[in-house]
């Protein structure tokens, strides 16, 4: 019997090293360690390994995003994008990992197994510091991490997925390897 259900992943990206460029990650961190998803909703820290993430983005039917993005907004700022959109905020340059996601994304297209245009959407937070080396968020996106991370269970809602919080009697395997530093 085939499985009907859309496969969704749920991917984080960034760097946990460059402040507010780690958000994505936290994001994804939080839902592994706070939720409990059926076999069908994948969550996903991307962090920067770019074309790797080809693999499971070709073998996704919806695909959820998170991560900084500079859309001429303020430090907090949260903004739901797809389509072209979604390619142009992509397209900023000053991140270590951003030019690598819409290549792969771009790659992913052009091989033909990439998620529907309308099955694509990136949570973007606009960032106070994405340059400076710390593992701890700005006190802007530290505020901002519970609403992202609701907003989050309402998209793999939106396609198809479901969740639920976990519990003592059901904790999270996961681990985080670089936890997050207080400012």
């Amino acid at each position: 019997m085939e499985n009907t259900e859309t496969r969704i992943l749920v991917l984080g990206v960034g760097n946990v090293l460059y402040t507010d460029e780690g958000f994505g990650v936290r994001v994804v961190e939080d839902l592994e360690q706070n939720y409990e998803f059926p076999p069908h909703v994948t969550v996903m820290d991307g962090g920067t390994l770019g074309t790797k993430l080809m693999g499971p983005i070709m073998e996704c039917d919806a695909l959820v995003i998170v991560d900084i993005v500079l859309n001429d907004g303020q430090p907090g700022d949260i903004h739901r994008l797809m389509g072209d959109d979604l390619s142009k905020c992509l397209a900023f340059k000053n991140s270590m990992h951003q030019t690598d996601l819409l290549d792969v994304l771009a790659n992913c297209k052009l091989i033909g197994q990439c998620p529907a245009a309308d099955k694509v959407v990136l949570i973007g937070v606009e960032p106070r510091d994405y340059q400076t080396m710390s593992t701890a968020l700005s006190p802007e996106l530290e505020e901002r991490l519970p609403e992202v991370v609701g907003i989050m269970l309402k998209e793999i809602e939106a396609v198809g997925g479901s969740w639920k919080k976990r519990t003592t009697d059901n904790p999270s395997g996961e681990k985080i390897y670089v936890p997050r530093s207080a400012n």
